[in-house]
């Protein structure tokens, strides 16, 4: 069967080929923690789908109107079988519960590198953010010696990062963009480190060629769901 979860995903786990993301917009504060309330209830009553679904994680966002999923799948033919078989009944549940939802998209990729937390570290992570970064077309390579750069800023700024617990950049299978996802100790620290000057490093990777733009989100873990 299907359990719910108070543990946070674990991004370095080798055996998720394939980490997904997707966004759903509900509408309202409210509806968001309805449609996690629904998700699990699905869930639960259910079977685990299949082995090669490793978790499956759900997000509330800071907006107020989104939701951000994550899940970690052995291959991206697993999740093609899910969809086949499963899900449809899944939505259908969920959507029965809370009406309108908006499923914006989903977003394949595969895990390129991670700053995991420091041995001993116990923090639990009290906000997750996500950064999305498109970079132009036909700058192959890039996005790797980017993720390179910016680890490497991380590194040499420990102090500014001191709130952060890990970072894991994904690269998207369709080659356009980079997205963080970041755990970090608070809202307030991560305030301060995007409070903090700049040092050279960080305007290198600012102004690194071929990147066109970058967007940020905030989010709370709400739900985990792993088998039983």
């Amino acid at each position: 069967m299907s359990r719910r979860t108070e543990q946070h995903p674990d991004l370095t786990d080798p055996r998720a080929g394939a980490p997904f993301f997707s966004t759903w917009r509900v509408g309202t504060r409210e509806r968001q923690w309805q449609t996690v309330e629904a998700i699990g209830r699905t869930w639960e009553r259910r079977p685990w789908p299949t082995g090669d679904l490793l978790a499956y994680h759900v997000y509330v966002g800071d907006d107020g109107s989104t939701l951000m999923h994550y899940s970690q799948w052995t291959g991206e033919q697993a999740y093609e079988s899910f969809v086949k078989v499963h899900r449809q009944e899944r939505v259908d549940e969920i959507d029965t519960a809370v009406p309108g939802i908006e499923r914006v998209g989903l977003g394949r990729y595969r895990r390129y590198r991670s700053r995991e937390r420091a041995a001993g570290d116990t923090r639990a992570p009290g906000l997750i953010v996500t950064v999305r970064v498109d970079f132009e077309s036909g700058v192959e390579g890039r996005r790797e010696e980017w993720v390179d750069l910016v680890s490497k800023a991380m590194d040499g700024d420990p102090e500014g990062h001191a709130g952060l617990v890990s970072a894991h950049f994904h690269l998207s299978t369709e080659g356009g963009h980079v997205l963080n996802y970041a755990e970090w100790e608070s809202g307030e620290a991560y305030d301060r480190a995007l409070a903090a000057p700049a040092s050279e490093a960080w305007e290198r990777v600012r102004a690194y060629p071929g990147m066109k733009g970058s967007t940020g989100s905030r989010y709370e873990h709400a739900l985990g769901l792993v088998p039983d």
